[in-house]
């Protein structure tokens, strides 16, 4: 007889772990610093499969699988869209609700969130002054800089664009992966040209182009709360706050919206 436990959907789970994981820091605790953590806890699971997505949507896009990258466009579309809407339960906690527990987070920053700075660079936004937020001797700088050295999603979609007959200039397929996303007027040529020839494609374009947009949904409303509790005082352990979360808000990919006003 085998002594091995059932498997529940608590042990599955490991829900007894999970639930000790919310730990407040203040002291007398403050109600609303359990719905902080729960939040940003939950964040982050939702970066690791965003992440987890990107991988795979990179693995197929190298296969030229388009139907399955449409997929996989749309379960991380609608991932970003419940990320989206986590602010709105966050925003019931009103800046005094906020102040109460705040000081209690000491250096600690949203700045420092590892897998978003990840999601950032697997993206295709690079930004080598990001790797100096964390010690150069941590697993953490390491997975980072694995990110920033290796091709992007935007540089896998290129790739299978040129691998389905589509016009993409040479120089960006054999461009610096740790370089900035850039405008290509040569790109947006091939781009118009996939747009009015090729439906299938042109489909993978405008799924790239709906992500793109919802992760900027994402931002401006994560800057918008950020406002509506702190104003435009320094973030938490110091960050910039407002003023740089502000300047974040912009397109991952302007040459897919740089060719609307040709087609």
């Amino acid at each position: 007889m085998s002594d091995q436990k059932p498997i529940t959907y608590i042990s599955y789970l490991r829900i007894d772990e999970l639930l000790t994981l919310q730990s407040p820091e203040s002291e007398p605790e403050e109600h609303d610093e359990m719905l902080f953590i729960v939040i940003h806890q939950v964040y982050e699971l939702w970066f690791k499969q965003i992440l987890h997505e990107v991988d795979h949507l990179c693995a197929l896009l190298r296969d030229t699988n388009a139907p399955s990258a449409l997929h996989t466009l749309n379960r991380m579309l609608t991932i970003f869209k419940t990320v989206v809407a986590q602010i709105d339960v966050l925003e019931t906690m009103t800046p005094m609700e906020f102040n109460s527990f705040r000081s209690f987070l000491a250096s600690s920053s949203g700045f420092q969130s590892i897998q978003f700075r990840e999601l950032e660079f697997a993206l295709g936004y690079k930004r080598l002054n990001m790797l100096n937020h964390f010690p150069e001797e941590t697993f953490h700088y390491a997975k980072l800089k694995q990110r920033f050295e290796s091709p992007s999603l935007w540089d896998a979609f290129l790739h299978f664009l040129s691998a389905n007959g589509a016009d993409i200039p040479q120089d960006l397929l054999e461009r610096d992966v740790t370089g900035a996303i850039e405008a290509s007027e040569g790109l947006q040529a091939g781009l118009i040209d996939v747009y009015r020839n090729n439906h299938e494609l042109m489909q993978v374009c405008e799924r790239l182009v709906d992500f793109d947009e919802g992760f900027q949904e994402w931002r401006y409303r994560h800057m918008r709360m950020v406002q509506r509790t702190i104003g435009s005082k320094p973030g938490t352990g110091g960050s910039p706050g407002v003023a740089y979360l502000s300047s974040t808000i912009k397109s991952l990919y302007p040459d897919l919206w740089a060719i609307r006003s040709e087609l």
